[in-house]
Parts: structure tokens; C-alpha cells; sequence
């Protein structure tokens, strides 16, 4: 993977990383496909469900697992993680490979890793759901990610470190 590409913004690694899981709409069976009608409906769909919190600005989060570990404090602080990406129908466009971790200091990610990590703490677990803006826009990334894509992560914070110097 890119890792040193997602510490200027995760587009690259994110883009560019592991690709094990493609699957399509269909085998996902998550009745949303690429559109922006079906992105924003999962958006709201999201919204709805049990446990979700929706911030100003309109990252949305599930707390999945509890840690009480240390938060960053810095966007220099270096946090290492696993996690998964995927988008609105189900396909996986990044993800860490089994037994590994990414660490990336908290502050040079896409705007919606950036707020969540901001307030998650070290072994906590969560589901975040990124609206468009907060990830990639109307650019999108590469040819995994679309333009105007609601993505979807599993996000563990393994740890925090001071910047390294």
C-alpha cells in the first residue's frame, strides 16, 4: 500500500491499497448502488439506525467496541490503526491485511478520518460513515473511489504516539 501517500491524504492508499474484496452490488445485497440518490439515502438510512450518531458535520459514527485508551491531541500525533473502507454497495476498496496495522499521523488524512479520530480513543471500535465532502468530493479517488461517494469504514484505534522527530 501507499502508506506514505495517505500520510499527505488518504486518497492515495486508499486508491491504491489492498483489493482482495471487490464485490459487486449484487453479492453484497445492499440494495444501494453509486448514484447520488442512493448515496444520500444511505446517508439517512444510516442516520436512523440504533446507536448512530450524526455530527454537525454530518460524519456519521457507531461506537462498536469501547477503548479508553488515549485520544490524539495533535494532528501530528501518529495513530496506528486497522480498518476497512467500503462504499454505499458494498465494495471494498481498502482495507489492512490480516494480523497487519497502517499508522498515519491523525492530521494529514481525509477531513472525516480526521474528526473521528479527533474523537475516538485508543482500543475503541467504531463504524464511521463519511459523506462526500468530509472524503474524496466530486473528484473521487483513482478508479476505486467515485466521484461524490459516501464511504464507509470499520475503524479500530489501536494507538497514539507523540510526532516522531
Amino acid at each position: 500500500m501507499r502508506r506514505a501517500a495517505l500520510a499527505l491524504g488518504l486518497i492515495a492508499a486508499l486508491a491504491g491499497g489492498c483489493k482482495e474484496e471487490k464485490k459487486a452490488d449484487t453479492a453484497q445485497g445492499t440494495g444501494y448502488d453509486l448514484s447520488a440518490a442512493s448515496n444520500e439515502k444511505y446517508l439517512a438510512d444510516n442516520a436512523a439506525k440504533p446507536g448512530v450518531t450524526t455530527l454537525p458535520s454530518g460524519l456519521q459514527y457507531r461506537v462498536i467496541k469501547e477503548g479508553s485508551g488515549r485520544s490524539p491531541t495533535s494532528g501530528e500525533d501518529l495513530v496506528t490503526v486497522t480498518y476497512r473502507g467500503s462504499l454505499v454497495d458494498g465494495r471494498v476498496f481498502d482495507q489492512t491485511a490480516p494480523g497487519q496495522t497502517a499508522s498515519f499521523p491523525a492530521g494529514h488524512l481525509i477531513p472525516g478520518w480526521v474528526e473521528a479520530l479527533s474523537k475516538m480513543k485508543e482500543g475503541d471500535e467504531w463504524e464511521i460513515v463519511i459523506p462526500a465532502a468530509l472524503g474524496y468530493g466530486a473528484e473521487g479517488s483513482g478508479g476505486d473511489i467515485p466521484p461524490n461517494a459516501t464511504l464507509v469504514f470499520d475503524l479500530t484505534l489501536l494507538s497514539v504516539a507523540p510526532p516522531q522527530k
